[in-house]
């Protein structure tokens, strides 16, 4: 046998593998914290945090708004004594994290720099991102807190402070995730984001010297979606590639190609979930993952995935780890990181990309005519509207197939559904927990401290100051999430986005003669119009489904209330009453429905409108819809009741008996 025989071949050179994450967070910042460990010590290379939604809209745990949502769709920070248990033997100088906050971006990044410099790091080698897109959250996700004007200033604030002070950290996420689970197209995806990538980078020039600007526009990364139609989403990334060098090197002359690198990490579709043969999304999730890895001009930086049972509740650290797992094996067993680009050259994807940039010039051209991003939220938001009215329409039509919601609907009970209900719950009483502590750390801290630290940061919110560093000092002296934000809204307001579901109706919706003659005919009944509510009580800001229910209720002739999220129970029983409604929808995908509907029911009551059906959908547990209808709810509907129709049916014949009229 000759040596070269006996010599083994050389190994390929191999790509660095993209950081693998979870978004992960629930109950306590301990419990998180041992969570974060366990996947860190399963391989796991980066941290992707996942806050509440009081953490997100900027209330402690102890607020009325905060009830029933404390660690339910993350973890509660209400204090730098909850960031300290949250990263408890975590380096954070050697860790990358990832937070998604927006609203309250500035103010958690502040309690991560003082847990770092508490750990003894160097602050200027943090490496992580802050989401930090505050446009998105009125188009789709609704953790807004401010106006668009000084929630932009804010942005650059954090921007600005990074890059001087943790220059690796990536101050902003421009985020089209959310454009594509509130029914955006990839063109308006491709748009709409790069849009706000522009309205930042116009507000940051001004702040920094020329000669810094491009290192700037270097840190700024993107979070994108990838959904099932994965030659079309792989094509989409490279087209952002593409798009955002044009949009560097025309826009803002910068000429190092390395700060016009198009950076982005990646959490595949949600939307597409279904509840219906939940098993089946673990295929969904790995072709999604393929749009944005095969490509290596436009592979992502970060991967997280969710996990096959997030349309049904909390997944459990085992579903966490077998999509972990998804991850490592593409990156380490198969060959795909030793080859270059598999799709240059090819007309096929080429001509895809060239179309899909037209497609995003033409958009990004609309809203420039309109004055940019910021000016343009109203039409975004209508557009999303209607681009997810026409995708369900495609479902219900048939014409998009879903296997085993429309198509193949017959099937086995899924054995990965064990006695747990197949997800994890959180145990009420981590509220009351929540609480203890807080007022346990409010109860040690130095009062003079915090109120000179509160001054400090009303100052600088008022004379327009950068708002970072007085949020670090009013976060070493024990300012709470809450205090922090009511400076804000005190000095800068709140704000209400729009709905964008008009009052006029729509005829893109087919089908509805029927339904229409049905709501007619029950108006007549009644005297009047028949009435529909629907409300978002809790701080639940995923108004997708909500905005669906009242757009085709409009098209079936109902008369709607729908003034957006983030309401009251009292404020809802009150716009009943004020509008005399027939049928009252309410829609939570927080997991706070039992005590956000028991609470709507009680205050119904004290109103005299015990009478007045009440109708629920989100992501509904069947025990706690059989405790809901217990309560009193006429309906529950989850993600498997996707044909509207159907519901529009139940509310006509709901109205009939109601006999409060």
């Amino acid at each position: 046998m000759s040596l070269a025989q006996n010599e083994r071949p050389e190994a390929p050179s191999r790509d660095r593998p993209w950081l693998i994450r979870t978004y992960a967070g629930h109950s306590t910042a301990s419990a998180s914290n041992a969570l974060y460990r366990a996947n860190l010590a399963k391989g796991q290379t980066g941290l992707s945090v996942a806050f509440d939604l009081p953490t997100q809209t900027g209330y402690d745990s102890d607020h009325v708004l905060a009830r029933g949502e404390v660690g339910k769709v993350g973890v509660p920070v209400g204090h730098l004594g909850d960031m300290r248990a949250l990263f408890d033997q975590i380096p954070l100088e050697q860790m990358n994290t990832s937070m998604t906050i927006n609203a309250t971006a500035p103010w958690l990044l502040s309690l991560y720099i003082a847990v770092a410099e508490e750990q003894g790091a160097d602050v200027s080698k943090l490496q992580g991102t802050v989401q930090n897109d505050l446009i998105k959250e009125y188009l789709s996700r609704g953790t807004y807190i401010c106006p668009p004007a000084p929630s932009l200033k804010m942005i650059a604030d954090v921007a600005e402070y990074c890059y001087t002070n943790v220059p690796k950290w990536n101050p902003m996420n421009v985020c089209s995730y959310h454009l594509q689970e509130a029914g955006a197209t990839p063109e308006q995806e491709l748009a709409f984001a790069l849009a706000t990538a522009q309205a930042v980078l116009d507000e940051l020039k001004p702040r920094v010297p020329a000669e810094d600007f491009p290192a700037l526009v270097g840190r700024i990364s993107f979070f994108v979606n990838a959904g099932i139609r994965f030659v079309t989403e792989m094509c989409k990334m490279r087209a952002f590639v593409d798009l955002w060098d044009e949009i560097c090197l025309t826009r803002y002359g910068i000429d190092n190609p390395k700060f016009r690198r198009f950076r982005y990490g990646v959490q595949v579709n949600s939307l597409g979930l279904t509840e219906q043969q939940p098993e089946n999304n673990v295929y969904r999730i790995l072709i999604e993952m393929l749009a944005v890895t095969l490509s290596k001009k436009a592979r992502a930086r970060a991967v997280q995935l969710p996990a096959w049972n997030e349309a049904l509740g909390l997944p459990r650290p085992w579903d966490q780890q077998w999509s972990m797992r998804m991850q490592q094996i593409l990156a380490y067993e198969t060959d795909l990181l030793e080859y270059g680009d598999l799709f240059d050259g090819n007309p096929v994807v080429d001509a895809k990309v060239e179309a899909l940039k037209d497609g995003a010039r033409a958009e990004l051209a609309t809203l420039e005519g309109m004055g940019g991003a910021v000016a343009s939220i109203e039409y975004m938001k209508s557009r999303l509207v209607d681009s997810n009215a026409e995708r369900l329409n495609r479902i219900e039509a048939g014409e998009t197939v879903v296997v085993g919601v429309n198509k193949w609907t017959e099937g086995e009970p899924s054995p990965l559904q064990t006695e747990d209900g197949g997800i994890m719950t959180v145990d009420p009483a981590v509220e009351a927990d929540q609480i203890a502590r807080l007022n346990a750390w409010r109860d040690a801290r130095d009062d003079a401290e915090v109120a000179a630290a509160l001054e400090g940061l009303r100052k600088a919110a008022r004379e327009g100051e950068n708002i970072m560093p007085a949020s670090i000092r009013a976060a070493r002296a024990g300012v709470t999430t809450g205090e922090w934000a009511e400076e804000m809204r005190k000095t800068y307001g709140t704000y209400r986005g729009p709905t964008g579901v008009s009052a006029s109706m729509s005829n893109k919706t087919e089908g509805l003669d029927d339904l229409r003659d049905a709501v007619n005919a029950v108006s007549d009944q009644l005297g009047r119009r028949l009435k529909f509510v629907v409300g978002k009580p809790g701080l639940d800001g995923h108004s997708n489904g909500a905005e669906q229910i009242a757009f085709r209720a409009r098209d079936c002739g109902m008369d709607i209330t729908y003034d957006g999220i983030r309401l009251t129970p009292q404020e809802l029983v009150s716009s009943a009453q004020r509008d005399s409604a027939h049928v009252i929808g309410l829609s939570i995908l927080s997991g706070s429905h039992l005590p956000l509907v028991k609470d709507t029911l009680a205050q119904l009551r004290d109103a005299g409108l015990e009478n007045v059906p009440v109708v629920v959908g989100g992501i509904i547990p069947e025990d706690d819809a059989n405790m809901l209808l217990d309560m009193g709810v006429a309906r529950v509907y989850t993600p498997k009741n996707f044909e509207l129709n159907s519901i529009m049916k139940d509310i006509v014949e709901l109205a009939k008996t109601n006999t409060s009229v």
